[in-house]
C-alpha cells in the first residue's frame, strides 16, 4: 500500500512540474537596426529570483523596462495565473544575434527559457502617425564635430582635438553612450579632464546652436606622413517636439534617437628640416631654456657636490633625453636622478625636466667640466637653436694628489679610496657619558596619580558606554542622517520644482554632488567622471549603478537648456531617488 501511495505522489508531483511554463516571447524575429524589440518573459506560476539575460553581451541595450504584469482568473472552478517581465530593446549591431537564457525559481526549482535568435538588418523606414510624428527630426539637429587645431603640424608639434556635440534649441538630450572611442595611433596623447559638462551658445553651419565639449585631447605626432585619427561615435537618446499640442498650445515631446560620428581625420605631419640639423639633436621641439648648475664649486676631501642639468619651457618635454655631462676621470659621478614637473594643458606640455648628478672628487686639484650643449627645433622661427652652458671649474682643496697616488702600489690606492669612502659615514671615536640622576618612581606623586586614575575614570566610562549603546542601537538611522542630509535637502528642493525645468535640474545636480561629498568625503572640484568612477568602484558600488549616476549628472546640464516634458522630469527625479538608494546600500 505504501508503494502505491509513493507512486501516486510521484506521478502527481511530476504532473504539477510538467504544468509549469516559462518562456521568452519576442515581438518579431527580424528587425532593422533602428527598430525596437519587445521581449516578454512569461510564466504560469509565481516565482522568485528572476535573472534576465545579459542583453548588452547579446548585442542589445535596454531602452524600456523592466515592467511587470500579473493576472489571475477563475473560470468554471479552474484558476489560471500569468506573470510577465517585459523589456524594450534596441540592437547595437547588425547580424544574427542570440538573446541568451533567463532563469527563475518556481517552487524550489530553477527554470530557464530557450535562447532566442534575432536577425538584425540595415535601418528601415518606420511608419509614423501624423499626429505623433516629430515636427523636426534629430537627424538634422544633432551633430558631433572634431575640431583640430592644426592639420599640418611638424613632427612632435602639439595639436589639439576638441570633440563638440551641437544640438538645436528645440532638442532635449537625455542620455548618450560611446560606441567607438577615438584611437590615436602614432601619436603621444594626453586627455584633458573635463570635470563638468557645460552647455554653451555657438554657431554651426551659419545657425545658432547649443554645444557641449565632450572630450579634449593633446596630441604629439611621433612620425611624419599622413596619420589618421579614428572617429568618436555616440548613441544619443533625445526628445523632439511632435505635431501635437498640450492645453497651452505647447508642442508635446516624443522620444527619438540618433547615432552620430565625428568622422575620421587625417593629419599631414611634416618632417623636421634636415638643413642645419645638428648632430647632437635629440628630438626636442618647442621653446626652451637650458641650464647647468653645480651646487658648489669648492670642496674639501670627502665632500660631494650635485650637478643639475635642466630644461625649462614649452614643448615635448617628456619625449626627449637631456644631454649628459663629460667629466674628468678624477671626479666620480653616479647615475642621475630624473625629475619632471610638467603640466599638459590644452596648449601643450610646459614645465621643467632635470637630471641631478652626484659627483665625488677622488684627488685634490682643479678640474673642469666641459660646456654642455642642448639643441631644439624652434617652432616660432622654424630653425634649430643651440644653447651651450659655461665651463665649470671644480676646486678640490685637500686629499691625495694624482701624482702621489700613481707612485703608490695598488693596495695603498685601494686603501686610500676606502678611507675616502669611509669619510662619508664618519662616526665620533670618543664620547663622554654622564650619569643621569633620577628619583625613584615608586612612592612618587606620579605613581599615586596613576594608581588613582582608573578609579576616577570609571564614571566617565559608564556614561560613555551608555551613549555608545544608544548610538549603536540606531546605526541605520545615524548612517542615513549623516550620509544623506544634504542630498535629501536638495532632492526636496528639486521636488518643489517638478513643473519648473531649470531650477529643478540645478537642485537635482546639487543633490547628486552633495551625496557624494557626504559619502566619499571628496570636494566638488575633485568630481571628474574618472575620479567618481574610480572611488565608487573601490567602495564596491556596482558598475551599472556608477554608469547611471554619471549619466544622470551629465544629463542635468543638457536638460537645463533643452525642452523636456513633465514626464521626463518626473522620470529623472525618480531615477535620482533610486540611484541614491542603491548607492547607499552598495557603498562600503
Amino acid at each position: 500500500m505504501k508503494k502505491v501511495i509513493v507512486l501516486l505522489l510521484l506521478i502527481f508531483g511530476s504532473s504539477l512540474m510538467a504544468q509549469v511554463q516559462f518562456e521568452a516571447k519576442v515581438s518579431k524575429n527580424s528587425l532593422g537596426i533602428n527598430e525596437r524589440l519587445r521581449i516578454e518573459f512569461t510564466m504560469n506560476a509565481d516565482g522568485d529570483n528572476f535573472v534576465p539575460p545579459a542583453f548588452e553581451s547579446s548585442g542589445f541595450r535596454i531602452v524600456g523596462g523592466p515592467s511587470q504584469s500579473v493576472s489571475q482568473s477563475w473560470v468554471n472552478g479552474k484558476s489560471s495565473f500569468n506573470k510577465s517581465y517585459i523589456y524594450i530593446l534596441l540592437p547595437t549591431q547588425k547580424g544574427q544575434l542570440t538573446i541568451k537564457q533567463a532563469s527563475i525559481e518556481i517552487n524550489g526549482q530553477i527554470y530557464k527559457t530557450s535562447p532566442v535568435k534575432i536577425n538584425v538588418t540595415n535601418a528601415v523606414e518606420l511608419p509614423k502617425d501624423p499626429n505623433e510624428a516629430p515636427a523636426i527630426t534629430a537627424d538634422d539637429n544633432i551633430y558631433l564635430v572634431a575640431d583640430i587645431s592644426k592639420a599640418n603640424p611638424y613632427l612632435n608639434e602639439p595639436i589639439t582635438v576638441v570633440y563638440k556635440l551641437y544640438f538645436s534649441y528645440n532638442i532635449g538630450i537625455s542620455n548618450w553612450r560611446e560606441l567607438n572611442k577615438p584611437k590615436y595611433n602614432d601619436f603621444w596623447s594626453q586627455n584633458i579632464d573635463i570635470k563638468q559638462l557645460k552647455a554653451e551658445d555657438g554657431m554651426f553651419k551659419g545657425e545658432r546652436y547649443r554645444y557641449v565639449v565632450l572630450r579634449k585631447t593633446v596630441l604629439y605626432p611621433q612620425k611624419s606622413g599622413k596619420l589618421e585619427i579614428e572617429p568618436l561615435s555616440l548613441d544619443i537618446d533625445c526628445q523632439v517636439p511632435s505635431n501635437r499640442r498640450n492645453f497651452w498650445g505647447q508642442p508635446l515631446m516624443v522620444d527619438d534617437s540618433k547615432r552620430v560620428s565625428a568622422g575620421s581625420k587625417v593629419i599631414n605631419v611634416k618632417p623636421l628640416p634636415e638643413a642645419g640639423k645638428p648632430i647632437d639633436f635629440s628630438g626636442a621641439v618647442g621653446r626652451f631654456d637650458f641650464q647647468v648648475k653645480p651646487s658648489k664649486t669648492t670642496l674639501k676631501n670627502g665632500e660631494s657636490m650635485e650637478l643639475n642639468v635642466s630644461v625649462v619651457g614649452t614643448g615635448n618635454l617628456k619625449l626627449f633625453t637631456l644631454p649628459k655631462p663629460i667629466l674628468p676621470s678624477a671626479l666620480e659621478v653616479y647615475d642621475p636622478v630624473h625629475d619632471e614637473n610638467v603640466n599638459t594643458p590644452l596648449t601643450g606640455m610646459s614645465g621643467r625636466i632635470s637630471d641631478k648628478y652626484t659627483i665625488i672628487p677622488q684627488y685634490k686639484g682643479n678640474y673642469q667640466i666641459k660646456p654642455i650643449s642642448f639643441t631644439y627645433f624652434d617652432l616660432a622661427s622654424g630653425r634649430y637653436k643651440t644653447i651651450t652652458s659655461q665651463p665649470i671649474t671644480i676646486n678640490v682643496l685637500d686629499g691625495p694628489s694624482i701624482a702621489s697616488a700613481e707612485k703608490t702600489n695598488p693596495n695603498e690606492v685601494a686603501k686610500t679610496k676606502v678611507e675616502v669612502a669611509k669619510s662619508f659615514a664618519y662616526n665620533k671615536q670618543k664620547t663622554t657619558l654622564k650619569s643621569m640622576g633620577k628619583d625613584d618612581f615608586l612612592g612618587s606623586g606620579l605613581f599615586y596619580s596613576l594608581v588613582a586614575l582608573p578609579f576616577l575614570a570609571i564614571p566617565l566610562l559608564i556614561v560613555g558606554k551608555r551613549r555608545k549603546e544608544a548610538s549603536d542601537n540606531d546605526v541605520v538611522g545615524n548612517k542615513i542622517k549623516k550620509s544623506n542630509a544634504l542630498a535629501k535637502k536638495y532632492l526636496g528642493e528639486a521636488k518643489k520644482y517638478l513643473a519648473n525645468k531649470e531650477p529643478f535640474y540645478i537642485a537635482l545636480e546639487k543633490a547628486m554632488h552633495n551625496f557624494l561629498k557626504a559619502k566619499l568625503n571628496i570636494e566638488t572640484s575633485e568630481m571628474s567622471k574618472e575620479k567618481i568612477s574610480e572611488i565608487l568602484q573601490s567602495r564596491s558600488a556596482k558598475p551599472e549603478t556608477i554608469s547611471e549616476f554619471i549619466a544622470l549628472t551629465e544629463n542635468c546640464e543638457f536638460a537645463r537648456y533643452a525642452p523636456s516634458s513633465e514626464t521626463s522630469i518626473q522620470q529623472d527625479y525618480n531615477k535620482a531617488v533610486n540611484i541614491i538608494s542603491a548607492l547607499e546600500k552598495q557603498i562600503k
